[in-house]
């Protein structure tokens, strides 16, 4: 397992914090068929931007979670190192 920050530049205009709550509880709701934890997001509904922390296998398992719970596949995905 690794950590990744998977980021949304690009969120429908209009997207709200909550919408961005639902897609993460669809994310929960199938996670553990692929392996994947996401642990936290964050949205800034200003800029449409949304930011997720996932514990993942790889990212390709991370994205189709997102792909399949909502279609809201991230722009760019980065693994991580937690710090303290």
């Amino acid at each position: 397992m690794a950590l990744f920050i998977d980021v949304h530049e690009h969120l429908p205009e209009g997207t709200t914090a909550q919408d961005v709550a639902a897609a993460h509880a669809a994310d929960l709701a199938i996670q553990g068929d692929y392996g994947v934890k996401y642990q936290r997001y964050w949205v800034d509904e200003t800029s449409h931007t949304a930011f997720c922390l996932v514990d993942a296998p790889d990212a390709e398992s991370a994205i189709t979670v997102h792909r399949e719970a909502h279609g809201l596949v991230p722009d760019r995905i980065y693994p991580v190192v937690e710090g303290a």
